[in-house]
């Protein structure tokens, strides 16, 4: 069960810094909360008890309050608010669940026992064209960008490129997934700001669950909450398997990645009890606690680089005298020769401790495997070996519709490397659901006029010969969010040879027609049949939605003299005649600008 949870409370939180005296009021959170309900038992309450726990990190804010002194410390607020997140995070964020256990008949390890579903490998390759955040006396000037990236209580952050607008960042981590259904990847670029707070460059958000499906992925994203900027992320789903003779595939991927962080297995452990340990101190029982160390550790759950070397190690401590009260290492290797690699509730005896002390564990190995869907297509032709492919995987739709029966002019190639501001972005742009096949549903006829299922059908420049636009069009209900992708304008009418149009396409939403809502694609240089694969986005409501009409427009850069105007043609596409819940792509003819009253 999933909860969208406000909380504004008047809670009274004191504290002291320094010796001066200052508090927290006005407390407020907001975020999906995930209820689950398990196991189901014959005794009431029926269910054995709850994991509670926020898929993504909740929004916090309160008013700091206090003498001037402290209220004017630099960067106080900003660290008061990371410490109640992340006190939040490590109790109730995924992958932290807070367990409420209902009913005896149950063990604590159905309740506490971490439930990996996967592993989320991401690779941030680079950014484009960010914005500028250090101006120089000329007005010009650059960015020392950053990214920070999160999946619940998770995070991992790149190294700083200095001086640069289009960072290379080449970045590596991997996410223990437990909930891949409602959890979202965000990945924020940050600019470096040594003289006071870094400022933000733009946001980028991926569902989960569409990794999930696809297994792997490789998009150009624009970012949200930014004039303009993208960022290149390479995703790949990592299922887990009981299998010891996959480990041999996952050693290879590593190797071939050369990539020394890069994880073969998950290793899951409880810690049951400890039995018969001796005192820390004679007068006093101790007051133990444990510690796991290894490399790679994230709570009780870790990422192992080669479970045939690698080893766990745990030390019991006495939390008042800080005292050693025993020890143990275990091979990772030994569970290699366990059924379905995984003991449960074995007692281990521990070393430098008592001769009956012993430590109760569970613990199951699992190996990294790519998704089967992947291994499916292990045929088709490697999207991530094509980083300067102008082909989007988010159009995988679009395939469906017959080619348009053009001559495409070559591409200026060249002038596009010498001018980069003015080319087209060669992306791969994010639709995530896009690879589902084109719908076959009849539009009603007043959407229907504006395009054609089959391009041989009818002439080729569309109605109006003015030329056709591909576009696909689908809303995420999770997110509330539009998402458009410009794929290809086809046949531009060529009136005068030495006039050729540089086309791009702007949207508007209708009818507000506001500043806001306008998109523009990159232009590209002297060309009828130009390819963009650009994605944009709109946050609206589901109910917004069907009130919405797209206003699309292509227009050359420079104005074309046999029309007096740089407008080539148009089209509004009216939301609430299409079924948007699934990607839906389809060509639309273009019509006279005259056709529309703004």
């Amino acid at each position: 069960m999933d909860l969208d949870i406000f909380y504004a409370g008047d809670c009274d939180i004191t504290f002291y810094l320094a010796g001066m005296k200052g508090g927290i009021r006005d407390f407020q959170l907001h975020g999906m909360m995930r209820v689950v309900m398990k196991p189901l038992i014959t005794t009431i309450p029926l269910v054995g008890g709850l994991q509670v726990f926020f898929l993504n990190n909740p929004d916090i804010d309160f008013d700091l309050i206090g003498i001037a002194d402290l209220l004017d410390m630099p960067g106080l607020s900003d660290i008061l608010r990371r410490i109640v997140v992340e006190t939040v995070a490590s109790m109730m964020v995924l992958p932290n669940k807070f367990p409420i256990q209902l009913s005896d008949e149950i063990e604590a390890a159905e309740l506490k026992a971490p439930e990996p579903e996967g592993v989320l490998r991401v690779h941030v390759v680079e950014a484009k064209h960010l914005m500028k955040k250090d101006i120089g006396m000329l007005g010009k000037g650059k960015s020392d960008p950053y990214a920070v990236i999160t999946l619940g209580a998770q995070e991992f952050k790149t190294k700083v490129i200095d001086n640069t607008v289009d960072p290379k960042w080449d970045f590596w981590c991997e996410f223990n997934v437990l909930e891949s259904d409602g959890q979202q990847l965000y990945l924020h670029v940050m600019d470096r700001d040594e003289a006071s707070d870094d400022e933000r460059l733009g946001r980028a958000t991926v569902e989960v669950s569409n990794i999930v499906k696809k297994g792997e992925d490789d998009m150009w994203i624009t970012l949200e909450q930014a004039k303009h900027g993208m960022v290149h992320l390479r995703l790949t789903w990592l299922t887990l398997s009981d299998d010891y003779s996959d480990l041999r595939a996952a050693l290879g991927e590593t190797q071939l990645l050369r990539v020394t962080s890069m994880s073969t297995a998950l290793l899951t452990i409880f810690i049951d009890s400890a039995k018969n340990l001796p005192q820390a101190r004679s007068s006093t029982k101790p007051d133990p606690y444990a510690v796991l160390k290894v490399v790679w550790e994230q709570g009780f759950t870790f990422l192992v680089a080669n479970p045939e070397s690698d080893t766990l190690y745990l030390t019991i401590i006495d939390q008042k005298t800080t005292n050693e009260l025993g020890q143990i290492a275990y091979n990772i290797s030994k569970l290699s020769k366990k059924t379905k690699m995984e003991i449960c509730k074995e007692p281990f005896s521990l070393l430098k401790s008592g001769p009956e002390s012993k430590i109760v564990w569970s613990m199951h190995l699992r190996i990294l495997k790519r998704s089967a869907k992947e291994e499916e297509m292990a045929d088709a032709p490697a999207v991530l070996e094509r980083e300067d492919s102008r082909v989007s995987t988010g159009s995988a739709a679009s395939q469906e519709v017959p080619p348009s029966p053009v001559n495409t002019q070559p591409e200026p190639k060249e002038e596009i490397k010498e001018n980069p501001t003015e080319g087209p972005q060669q992306v791969e742009e994010l639709i995530e659901d896009s690879s589902v096949p084109q719908l076959n549903a009849t539009p009603t006829k007043e959407v229907g006029d504006l395009f054609h299922r089959s391009p041989s059908s009818t002439s080729s420049a569309g109605v109006h010969e003015l030329g056709r636009i591909q576009l696909t069009l689908r809303y995420s209900v999770q997110r509330q969010r539009l998402i458009i992708v410009v794929h290809k304008v086809a046949n531009i009418p060529l009136k005068d040879p030495s006039s050729i149009p540089d086309p791009y396409v702007k949207l508007y939403l209708l009818p507000e027609r506001a500043k806001d809502t306008k998109r523009k694609t990159q232009m590209i240089k002297d060309d009828c049949n130009p390819t963009f694969d650009e994605s944009f986005e709109y946050v609206l409501s589901q109910g917004e939605l069907n009130t919405k009409q797209l206003e699309v427009t292509v227009a050359s850069q420079k104005q074309l003299f046999y029309t007096g105007s740089n407008v080539l043609g148009m089209v509004v596409i009216d939301f609430a005649k299409l079924n948007l819940n699934q990607p839906y792509t389809a060509w639309f003819d273009l019509n006279p600008e005259s056709e529309y009253d703004h």
